[in-house]
């Protein structure tokens, strides 16, 4: 069930990223304007993240780090602008895709495979030895830590993103005509914000699993 949530969630991130990709690079100017000018800003601001996060050898991870980005942003956009809450389904409902908490654990896992592969990619088996520092007594507590990081993850996307779904569909419900408006622009920039910590995290966690370990 988990790994078709993985594998699900990574076709429509490479999707996004790919329609994102296109509509960049469609009749290229030398001097960007509109639609390219905003792609190249927010590809700038990726690889400004992932540099800062993860040093010099960043480059192979931009993709990655701006697939996860736009799709946490994308998805939690979708929610935001309109209340999908208040649609009634026969079966199941309409929300953003991160209001599921089978999405952000997919995301999680995702990032948790991104940061082992990094740092068995670049310190080999040696990777492993980061578990007995500085003291092997700390063996337990650095295992504990590396899968606390996929559940911090996951639940911090999933909580911020369900609390203000609700939010907004009782504002609805209760008043529907003018109080709910600030409260989604509100959304909006919370949404964002969550796009740009879990961005932030993965690169963090990539760069520190590449560092060596003496």
């Amino acid at each position: 069930m988990i790994l078709d949530y993985i594998l699900s969630v990574y076709v429509h991130s490479k999707c996004i990223h790919s329609k994102c990709i296109c509509i960049a690079v469609r009749n290229p100017q030398t001097i960007p304007t509109g639609g390219q000018n905003f792609f190249e800003y927010v590809l700038e601001f990726i690889r400004d993240v992932s540099k800062t996060q993860i040093g010099e050898e960043y480059g192979p991870w931009v993709p990655f780090i701006g697939t996860m980005f736009l799709f946490i942003f994308v998805s939690n956009w979708s929610g935001a602008l309109l209340p999908w809450k208040i649609i009634q389904l026969p079966h199941g409902e309409l929300a953003a895709p991160t209001n599921d908490i089978n999405t952000t654990v997919a995301l999680a896992l995702l990032t948790s495979v991104a940061y082992f592969y990094a740092g068995l990619t670049k310190n080999g088996l040696s990777y492993f030895g980061k578990y007995i520092q500085p003291t092997p007594i700390l063996l337990p507590i650095n295992i504990l830590e590396d899968f606390t990081k996929p559940l911090s993850l996951s639940f911090r996307l999933f909580g911020n993103i369900l609390a203000d779904e609700l939010v907004v569909v009782v504002l609805v419900s209760l008043v529907p005509s003018v109080v709910p408006i600030p409260v989604m622009f509100l959304g909006l920039f919370t949404s964002g914000i969550q796009a740009l910590i879990f961005a932030t995290l993965a690169a963090a966690y990539i760069g520190e699993s590449m560092e060596g370990h003496h």
